[in-house]
């Protein structure tokens, strides 16, 4: 290897630069991208040695080849271990409190707890890995590198997603590197790299090959003189720039094998192992079959050979550069894994198996010679290489299993797809010595359950590897794959005599189904209920019932789901299924706040919530929280709310479930705030909220609070895109989801003075009718189409149809019930302005709805009820009512944050003269006003009121005593203010804007 670092020194300042910014308290991530052999490798090593040399922690982690399946979180764990070696006592205080789930990765750590594997379990890994991450790097410069990436595991792709986008204060450099041109179309690295090009915290640094000059300067330290013109030349041109063969064919240069080169890469590779002596051969094959890297103790129980023999071999290929120590000091690994390849490629065939049988014979003997974390899933590796079904099969099992534990779910489904496309070829016997309580944690139970005699079930089904496979699919976010695992699982069940693992395998559908199909799984569920019903109870026929009744819940509340959520507490507390029974309390507590008995639900929701957190049962802790968070929400006690939502953050937080739980409860929070008025938190959470956490509903959720808070803001083209956003990803088959995105976006037109479109969505959503329990969502939508309705009173074309449209809108609250809290207030409040849309005035009626309202305390809708009493009392010439109720009105809007309603109120006080009430000077909305904005003079004012009205210069010139010479002056002027091109344009604009009254 050459002395001298040739070639990269704009890549090292940019390596250097990162870690003084992180220096800085600046999280810093960098790809280093390349080809095999161009210098990644080394380029990371003079950074490294810098780095340390600064007084920064450094840790390094190589990601193992081991099969198509890999060693899930292999890099970290080395880096770990690096760590804790390094900084012993500060690794374990920066763990602290979260030693049990850490240990999972550094078993350093002490005994790991125990472990509920749901879809939480890696969330909470995760989580507690960037605290671990963000504690060490708070009062020194961490560097974390991770190499070879091409080969790394699911889990800790996804691991590393995670950090680069949850630390965002720390002084943590992480830098990744793989091989560029090992990326074919398929590679799993691929849509991982896609997804870090978004992140603007991400620098991807890909190194180019060497030139001429830096290939003579590399060539120079490595002769230590400076190479001949044509030795140059030739070992320019075969090595194409790639430092990796240029020490390879200097090498073979200066040992006088120059003539047996030929241009393939694999005689390149070969040639300075076949030139070792002849007992160094069999060790190589033996090594290159092994992994990326095989312990010293495992070499040598599987070559059986003497050990001076041994380490003879070894010093070597050590001496000749083949072989290198691992960073670990415990075994070797090919310097190149190029290298490695090409002498696993040369192989006869045969060879490669025997080699890998004995590998996984001496493993299966002595299970000591191999990190414990490591054992099971490189046996099944070693096993399935050799072409063992009948052991390789078990342990692909056992792997599987284990996999589940660290949570690694999708290492843990391509272990048990392995298994699977074992099972065929496993001998009988072997199979029936197989237990599903020894390999199957998911499976479901069978219908002989119901017969305590029967033994058809005491060994493992292949339907029982089925659907230990479909959980791990589901678990790790693999929905079409678990839908394809229970249609083939489904195959092999007899639904008349088998009816209850069968209902089991359509409730699955159902779960991950749910996004993917029109009913939302509905019809899976269905048909479940249809095999189960009159079955003898069981926790299936409870799940089935109780996620029926959710359905319900979520989408069209009706009084036969309350039926089917107590139909299913019972049959779960009956068959001691207590998970079961507690979810099934969460929807029958939900169901009940939302169809009028408030008070009984919140009392089994409080329950619940006690019960789940001491269980910590981590999907039932979520649920109940987002659950009992929405009901107080909706009943329109918010402050409540924001308290349950906050309680249910601070769950998701230190139980590692932001990533599952905590989208929606930030929504729910945020939701809350703003009923409050506390718009200055809920915008920062809204801000700061992961947008790759979360499904597309969640994401949806936020995206309307989004445009709910720019509307608030009298941001109107920012409501409108977040709106946009939240309408492509909503699920339209629920409720809950389109309800408040038709009362936003009924909103949203009427504000931007597009009154037609309002009216077309309030009539397309009073075409789908209303279901119960939803008032919260409908009675806000109602009242916000009859206000736009009477806004464009006046208006060209609007004022057809109208008495059909007020008439359908009264029509469309016969159903609704009385029990929700606000429906006093919200039905004065459509009163009211069903009134106005007719031309209808009502002060009194206005002055109800206030009293119905100021109860509750929440800013939203008094300070809409206020203002319109305003107004109506303005029109009747009561101007002390008027003012009074108008600065109450501005109070309320302050509180909320609502700066359209202190404009509008601003708008009142200054038409009504009640500027006593709305001071349209100083700080706010009033010096944003529209009309301030275009510079109109109030002459130019009273002529646009003029213009849109559709008056002519002439019958503007009498209206005003101007001549008619005057009246098109001022035309022109109001249309060069408002950069519009004609007297239509400018009538649209003054409406839209409401520059007129």
């Amino acid at each position: 290897m050459s002395p001298v670092f040739v070639g990269r020194s704009a890549e090292l300042a940019e390596l250097t630069g990162a870690l003084r910014r992180a220096g800085e308290g600046q999280p810093q991530a960098l790809l280093i991208a390349g080809d095999a052999g161009v210098g990644k490798t080394r380029l990371l090593e003079e950074f490294l040695c810098a780095a340390a040399g600064g007084g920064a922690a450094v840790a390094v982690g190589g990601c193992i080849e081991i099969g198509a399946d890999g060693l899930p979180y292999a890099p970290m764990v080395t880096a770990l271990r690096a760590l804790h070696r390094a900084l012993g006592a500060e690794v374990e205080q920066a763990a602290a409190g979260n030693e049990g789930r850490l240990s999972q990765l550094l078993p350093e750590l002490g005994q790991a707890v125990p472990e509920t594997h749901d879809e939480f379990g890696r969330a909470r890994l995760f989580e507690h890995t960037a605290q671990l991450f963000e504690r060490l790097a708070a009062d020194r410069t961490v560097v974390l590198a991770l190499e070879d990436l091409h080969w790394s595991d699911r889990s800790t792709r996804e691991l590393l997603v995670y950090l680069l986008r949850s630390l965002r204060h720390a002084r943590l450099v992480i830098v990744g590197s793989y091989r560029s041109d090992d990326l074919h179309r398929r590679h799993p690295l691929r849509p991982f790299l896609a997804e870090l090009e978004r992140l603007r915290t991400v620098q991807r640094l890909e190194l180019p090959r060497l030139g001429r000059a830096e290939v003579g300067d590399q060539l120079a330290g490595i002769l230590a003189a400076v190479p001949e013109s044509r030795l140059l030349e030739r070992i320019y041109r075969r090595s194409e720039g790639i430092p990796f063969f240029v020490e390879e064919l200097a090498a073979s240069y200066q040992e006088g094998c120059s003539t047996g080169l030929t241009d393939s890469l694999r005689d390149l590779l070969m040639v300075r192992v076949e030139a070792l002596p002849e007992p160094v051969q069999p060790v190589l094959r033996t090594l290159a079959q092994g992994g990326s890297a095989v312990e010293y103790g495992l070499l040598s129980a599987v070559l059986a050979q003497g050990e001076d023999e041994l380490l003879a071999a070894l010093r070597a290929a050590v001496d000749a550069n083949i072989l290198r120590p691992t960073s670990a000091g415990d075994g070797y690994c090919f310097r190149h894994a190029l290298v490695r390849e090409a002498v696993a490629d040369d192989l006869l065939p045969g060879e490669g198996s025997r080699i890998k049988r004995r590998y996984a014979t001496v493993l299966s003997e002595q299970p000591q010679l191999v990190p414990a974390e490591e054992r099971i899933t490189r046996l099944a590796n070693y096993w399935y290489s050799a072409g063992d079904p009948a052991r390789a099969l078990p342990a692909a099992l056992e792997a599987g299993r284990e996999a589940r534990r660290r949570n690694a779910f999708a290492e843990q489904l391509q272990l048990l797809e392995r298994a699977l496309e074992l099972w065929d070829r496993v001998p009988p016997e072997v199979l029936a010595e197989l237990r599903p309580a020894d390999y199957a944690e998911s499976y479901p139970p069978c219908s002989c359950d119901d017969d305590p005699d029967a033994s058809c079930c005491e060994r493992l089904r292949l339907v029982d590897v089925f659907a230990e496979a479909a959980v791990a699919a589901r678990l790790c976010g693999e929905r079409e794959r678990c839908l394809s695992l229970c249609k083939q699982a489904l195959r092999l069940v007899d639904e008349t005599a088998d009816p209850s693992r069968a209902a089991w395998f359509w409730a699955m559908r159902s779960r991950v189904g749910g996004t993917l199909v029109r009913d939302g799984g509905r019809a899976d569920l269905a048909h479940a209920r249809a095999l189960v019903e009159n079955r003898p109870p069981s926790a299936v026929q409870a799940e089935v019932f109780s996620r029926l009744a959710g359905c319900g819940m979520v989408d069209w509340p009706a009084p036969d789901d309350v039926a089917l959520a107590e139909r299913a507490v019972l049959i779960a507390r009956q068959v001691g299924a207590e998970t079961v029974e507690l979810h099934a309390r969460v929807t029958l507590g939900t169901l009940l706040a939302l169809l009028g008995r408030q008070e009984q639900g919140l009392t089994e929701l409080t329950e619940v919530r006690r019960r789940a957190l001491e269980l910590q049962e981590p999907d039932l802790m979520s649920r109940v929280h987002v659950n009992l968070s929405d009901v107080y929400e909706g009943l329109g006690r918010s402050a409540e709310a924001v308290e349950a939502a906050r309680a249910g953050c601070e769950m998701a937080r230190s139980n590692g479930l932001l990533g599952a739980a905590g989208p929606i409860l930030r929504g729910n929070l945020v939701e809350s705030l703003l009923s409050v008025g506390e718009q200055a938190e809920a915008a920062e959470l809204l801000d700061s909220a992961p947008g790759h956490l979360g499904g597309p509903a969640d994401q949806s959720f936020l995206d309307r609070l989004r445009a709910e808070l720019a509307l608030l803001r009298a941001d109107l083209p920012a409501a409108a895109e977040h709106l946009a956003r939240a309408v492509e990803t909503t699920d339209p088959a629920k409720a809950q989801n389109w309800l408040p995105l038709s009362a936003l976006v009924i909103r949203l037109a009427a504000a931007d003075g597009r009154f037609g479109d309002a009216r077309a969505e309030l009539l397309k959503t009073l075409d789908r009718g209303f279901p119960m329990g939803k008032e919260r969502y409908i009675w806000p939508m109602l009242v916000h189409g009859a206000a736009a309705e009477a806004d464009s009173r006046g208006l060209p074309g609007l004022d057809a149809g109208r008495a059909e449209v007020l008439e359908r809108i009264r029509a469309s609250t016969a159903g609704l019930g009385g029990c929700w809290p606000l429906t006093p207030g919200w039905t004065a409040l459509l009163d009211a302005e069903l009134a106005r849309a007719e031309g209808v005035l009502d002060p009194a009626g206005r002055l109800r709805a206030v009293e119905a309202l100021e109860p509750a305390g929440l800013p939203y809708p008094l300070g809409i009820a206020l203002l319109q009493a305003a107004e109506a009392y303005a029109a009747q010439g009561d101007r002390g009512a008027a003012a009074d109720l108008l600065r109450r009105a501005e109070q309320q809007a302050e509180r909320h944050g609502d700066l359209r309603l202190r404009q509008e109120a601003a708008r009142l006080a200054d038409r009504a003269r009640l500027h006593g009430a709305a001071d349209p000077a100083g700080p706010g909305p009033a010096a944003d006003e529209p009309r301030s904005r275009f510079h109109l003079t109030p002459r130019e004012q009273a002529v646009l009121g003029l213009v849109a009205l559709g008056r002519t210069n002439r019958q503007i010139a009498d209206e005003l005593y101007i001549s008619p010479k005057t009246a098109s002056v001022h035309v022109s002027n109001i249309l060069a203010k408002l950069e519009v091109t004609g007297r239509g344009e400018a009538a649209a604009l003054a409406h839209r804007l409401h520059l007129v009254g």
